[in-house]
């Protein structure tokens, strides 16, 4: 695999100083499908955006992205959310968008559209949103970043929220990715390495509604770009390495607006009793794989739950739903779901958790995991 390290950024450099003349390069940014990867390309425009409603509805191949065949390929970017670019500087622009069909309809990975109609429906409840993004750094060989060729690290312990060399495998990684979100706008609320070696987490929200999936997906991409500039691979696969290794989640946690009220932990605890009755609903939605990749992380073990049980626990990292423990005390605030795996896509989550806990839709699912 070719790593884009090897080029010469100060080549780059002298261009990105060059005059542009008003125009603003707007970089497109779109979910393929796999419902997982990310794609983009840029156009021209002759002023900056300053509303979404600025940005224009462009069009791309959609039988190279696994979203339409070749007979019939065209399919079209709808902007959703726009970010400021920190790899360009201003006045340039990030857009996600929704990728729509030729007939204007959503395609089978676009799940935005579902979710901005499901919290448009709870809006008066308020729904919060922050989510722990775990992925894994990755040698452009496939191997764990900084891990030996021909063996392993020493055993887990040292490495969570570590210091120091031999601790901490691609901080500077983290640390460009923390202030390009910044930059960019996306509600980043923190970061810290994890458990494995070359793991880390970062942390987005607390977001309203659909503003959580939007800020997480861009962050992702952010994450991905910066990985291009340090020649490294970012992986959000759930269960990276086999053996005594622990995976990676992306904790979903929520609350509404009763729920953060003092007295709150009724509502708290009502939200745990009917996730309860859906637990395999939730996992299903909880991975791109209808919970094939999860099952290789939870397992039970390395701060899991099992797959084929609910549990819930005041301060406990094996529940399927931790309720933190100065939430427990100061009777309000919110939940974790622990559940969700890294590769998520955080419109499917918030979407199923909301219709859950707000709606109070019911009914569960069998499972098909071959297991």
């Amino acid at each position: 695999m070719p790593s884009s390290a090897l080029l010469d950024k100060a080549a780059k450099s002298k261009y990105m100083d060059l005059e542009t003349f008003g125009i603003t390069q707007a970089m497109y940014i779109w979910i393929d499908g796999s419902g997982e990867s990310l794609r983009c390309k840029t156009r021209s425009l002759e002023k900056e955006p300053k509303d979404i409603s600025d940005l224009p509805v462009w069009n791309f191949d959609g039988s190279s992205t696994g979203q339409a065949e070749g007979s019939n390929s065209d399919c079209f970017l709808k902007p959703c959310a726009m970010f400021n670019d920190p790899f360009r500087g201003a006045p340039n622009k990030l857009v996600l968008c929704e990728v729509l069909s030729y007939k204007m309809e959503a395609v089978e990975t676009n799940h935005r559209q579902t979710c901005a109609g499901v919290m448009n429906q709870v809006k008066e409840d308020h729904p919060w949103f922050g989510m722990e993004q775990e992925y894994t750094l990755l040698d452009v060989d496939g191997h764990p970043f900084g891990w030996p060729k021909q063996g392993f690290p020493g055993p887990q312990g040292p490495y969570y929220c570590a210091v120091g060399t031999g601790n901490v495998y691609g901080r500077e990684v983290v640390e460009a990715h923390y202030r390009a979100c910044i930059y960019a706008g996306i509600t980043i609320s923190g970061t810290n390495a994890e458990v494995m070696p070359a793991q880390w987490e970062f942390q987005v929200g607390p977001c309203e509604g659909i503003k959580m999936g939007d800020h997480l997906w861009m962050a992702r991409f952010l994450l991905h770009r910066v990985c291009e500039d340090f020649g490294v691979v970012a992986s959000f696969d759930p269960k990276p390495m086999n053996g005594d290794w622990n995976g990676a989640g992306c904790h979903c946690n929520y609350s509404t607006e009763k729920m953060r009220l003092p007295g709150g932990f009724d509502e708290i605890n009502n939200a745990v009793e009917k996730l309860s009755k859906r637990h395999n609903y939730h996992i299903q939605a909880y991975d791109p794989q209808g919970g094939k990749d999860n099952m290789r992380r939870l397992t039970g073990l390395h701060e899991t739950s099992s797959i084929f049980d609910f549990s819930s626990g005041v301060a406990n990292r094996q529940a399927s739903i931790r309720i933190p423990r100065h939430v427990g005390e100061e009777k309000c605030g919110y939940l974790e779901d622990r559940r969700p795996s890294s590769n998520c896509d955080p419109y499917t989550v918030t979407e199923v958790i909301a219709r859950t806990t707000i709606l109070n839709e019911e009914g569960d699912v069998v499972l098909k995991l071959n297991c």
